[in-house]
């Protein structure tokens, strides 16, 4: 039986968007607008970035979005950005995660975000925006036949290889998911691959750079996938209008796993990814780990 979309008032629905400054958040954002939402923009403003211009600019012609600024340390700032939202679109993604200073600052900020959800008793659902990198880190990845919504990266593993993304993204979704469950709020994460689209490399070269650290690793195990942007987006918001979601979703649209599409990434990349000098054979074929049933049952209207 086909599960449908919650019956949402778009036109009356509230909901917000956490860091809507962030590359994937912005798109969540403009997603949002266009299906007739009227949108909280909380934007982290460490300086004037192109992404929170392009907020600004939208928050001068679009009636129905209104900008906060928020810090995801200051509990009260997330406070006012969610007054009166049914819910919450949570994207954080600090591009400068180089240690464990900066692994603890993200933890701490979905900590304050999902609490502050918790205490605002308006908030319906969260839609958690978190990455495949938070599961396809460990030591005998090369032995897992499938890879799916049940696995986590391994904490020591990634301190060892300093995969701090990962890392981060690992802790912050699992602290996350424990205190949405200890306060009873309905959560759903979306664990997207590396994210590409329109000035991806120019907009968002950190997080960008950040993902692809053990990209051969990656490449080789058949874990290395990529999602368009504006797919992701739309699962986002669909993620949050079919009331049969529930837990995690894997969300990516291909696997790089030849010589082939490994060189169209770099490419599509450049300058960020250093292009190899040499004609691509493509014959070299690694194995896909990665199963992502749940999110075609989601995009089917089917869900869980």
């Amino acid at each position: 039986m086909e599960a449908k979309s919650s019956d949402v008032d778009r036109e009356k629905a509230e909901v917000c968007v956490l860091d809507a400054s962030t590359y994937v958040g912005f798109w969540i954002l403009k997603g949002l607008l266009a299906r007739g939402y009227t949108v909280h923009a909380a934007i982290q403003e460490n300086g004037e970035t192109d992404i929170v211009k392009k907020v600004r600019d939208l928050e001068r012609t679009e009636k129905r979005l209104m900008v906060f600024s928020a810090d995801v340390l200051d509990y009260h700032s997330i406070l006012e950005a969610l007054e009166g939202c049914c819910a919450l679109f949570c994207c954080l993604d600090n591009p400068d995660v180089n240690d464990d200073k900066m692994v603890d600052f993200e933890v701490r900020g979905a900590i304050n975000v999902v609490e502050a959800c918790a205490q605002t008793g308006s908030i319906e659902k969260i839609v958690f925006s978190s990455s495949l990198s938070a599961a396809i880190w460990k030591e005998n990845i090369s032995e897992v036949k499938d890879v799916d919504e049940k696995s986590w990266s391994d904490q020591d593993f990634c301190r060892r290889m300093k995969l701090w993304y990962a890392l981060s993204k690992t802790l912050s979704e699992q602290a996350a998911w424990a205190l949405a469950m200890d306060r009873a709020l309905n959560m759903v994460s979306i664990n997207a691959g590396l994210v590409v689209g329109p000035g991806v490399a120019q907009q968002s070269p950190g997080v960008t750079m950040s993902y692809l650290k053990g990209a051969a690793e990656m490449y080789e195990n058949g874990v290395l996938a990529l999602v368009d942007v504006n797919f992701l987006a739309d699962v986002h918001i669909r993620a949050y209008e079919n009331q049969s979601t529930c837990g995690r979703y894997f969300c990516f649209d291909q696997i790089v796993n030849t010589e082939e599409e490994a060189l169209k990434l770099a490419q599509s990349l450049s300058p960020l990814i250093h292009i190899p000098r040499y004609e691509c054979q493509g014959t070299e074929v690694h194995a896909e780990r990665l199963r992502n049933e749940k999110l075609n049952k989601l995009v089917e209207g089917t869900a869980c």
